[in-house]
């Protein structure tokens, strides 16, 4: 964390390198979270970009004493997409960009058409759970951290995340019911008298 607010003091004294090392520090979290909301990955780095171009302004308001520096940029990142979700609404639901993948050998045409039935599913999903679901299922951040980037209760984080769960689980049933060993349930997360969430040993 130090180091961190190092970098930060140096990229607010304007050192470009130090604003690369914070970008080069982050990116992979903040674009795989925006791709899984996305489905596109050009969509997905043009608004990974929005976000650092974002976070580079907004850089002096940043508190470490509010929340950690991933935190906050996953913040931002889900106001972009859901943002960017709304302006898309009137596009075909469940549309995901050709780039996302490649040609996939015979033997894999299966699988790929139950992640495409799941990518779909997803899209389908009203924006609060499925941004709470992508950060909890997907991320794996801890219901606490979720609740600070939502700024909701924990609790609230808890039933967005089971209520998509539920949905998904509905979808995938009415395309395919004998296929349905690929979305399973995941054992429910336990939070302890810490607030940290773990998954039951």
């Amino acid at each position: 964390m130090h180091d961190e607010r190092h970098i930060i003091e140096r990229v607010l004294a304007g050192d470009a390198g130090a604003f690369r090392m914070f970008v080069e520090s982050h990116h992979h979290l903040v674009f795989q979270f925006v791709r899984n909301m996305l489905r596109s990955i050009p969509d997905a780095e043009d608004l990974t970009q929005d976000v650092f171009v974002t976070a580079f302004l907004k850089l002096s308001t940043f508190d470490s004493r509010q929340a950690k520096v991933s935190t906050w940029l996953l913040t931002i990142a889900r106001n972009r997409c859901c943002n960017h979700l709304k302006r898309r609404q009137s596009e075909t639901p469940g549309d995901v960009d050709s780039h996302d993948r490649g040609p996939l050998p015979e033997e894999a045409a299966s699988q790929q058409e139950v992640w495409q039935q799941l990518s779909m599913a997803l899209d389908s999903l009203p924006l609060d759970q499925r941004t709470a679901f992508v950060l909890a299922e997907i991320q794996e951040l801890p219901y606490t951290e979720i609740a600070l980037i939502e700024e909701i209760e924990v609790g609230t984080v808890k039933s967005r995340v089971s209520r998509a769960r539920e949905r998904l689980r509905q979808a995938m049933k009415a395309w395919k019911p004998e296929d349905r060993t690929d979305l399973q349930t995941r054992p429910a997360k336990k939070v302890c008298n810490s607030g940290e969430t773990h998954e039951p040993g």
